[in-house]
């Protein structure tokens, strides 16, 4: 009988692994299902990123910032449209006519995307492409300075990475914090593996003695 409890605890503690390995396992099955909800993201949006964050003031009081917006391709659950187009037709989005979007100043990847309202279409200089706002800005994108960058030119239609669907409130603060919330998130995920592998321990050994 001793002997059955003892193959018995040796194969739970197989089964268990060491916290660590635990832990690296945890790990991976966040990776699939946070990659799988990605994948079914990209899949409905048709867009990457397919969730933004609102960082800062521009678009009060319609976003806030930490607002989470789900973007979806511009051509997506109908066309893009404009300010201008808005008013004439009556559409609105996000409490005023026409589509936000979401856009890479100038084209260049290596810097934030800008989401603002488009307001019109230019074919003027220095290329023809969507003049674009901020709900809460005075004045338009294309007579402002992004810096390091120099001045930002109209929105060509391949600088678009989608238009807003949606907003979430608060829900994108993890995302402004991210390094310590996933900070927190794997101090937590180590304190819970040591202290249940410390108990199914404990629990072990009182089976023993029996």
């Amino acid at each position: 009988m001793a002997d059955a409890q003892r193959k018995r605890a040796g194969t739970d503690e197989e089964e268990g692994g060491h916290p660590l390995v635990a832990i690296a396992r945890d790990l991976l099955w966040v990776a699939v299902v946070v990659g799988g909800f990605a994948l079914v993201l990209f899949l409905v949006c048709g867009t990457w990123p397919a969730l933004v964050t609102i960082e800062s003031e521009s678009m009060v009081p319609h976003m806030n910032v930490g607002d989470l917006v789900v973007v979806v391709d511009e051509d997506r659950y109908g066309g893009l449209t404009t300010w201008a187009e808005g008013n004439a037709s009556g559409y609105m989005a996000f409490g005023d006519f026409g589509d936000v979007i979401v856009y890479k100043p100038n084209g260049v990847d290596a810097v934030h995307p800008i989401i603002h309202r488009a307001m019109a279409w230019t074919d003027g200089p220095p290329h023809s492409g969507y003049i674009t706002k901020g709900d809460n800005n005075a004045g338009v994108d294309q007579r402002g300075i992004y810096p390091g960058l120099g001045a930002i030119e109209p929105v060509k239609k391949e600088w678009i990475v989608g238009k807003a669907l949606f907003a979430i409130p608060l829900l994108g603060y993890p995302a402004l914090h991210i390094v310590p919330f996933a900070a927190i998130l794997i101090v937590i995920m180590l304190l819970y593996e040591l202290i249940s592998s410390r108990y199914f321990g404990e629990t072990e050994k009182k089976r023993g003695r029996r």
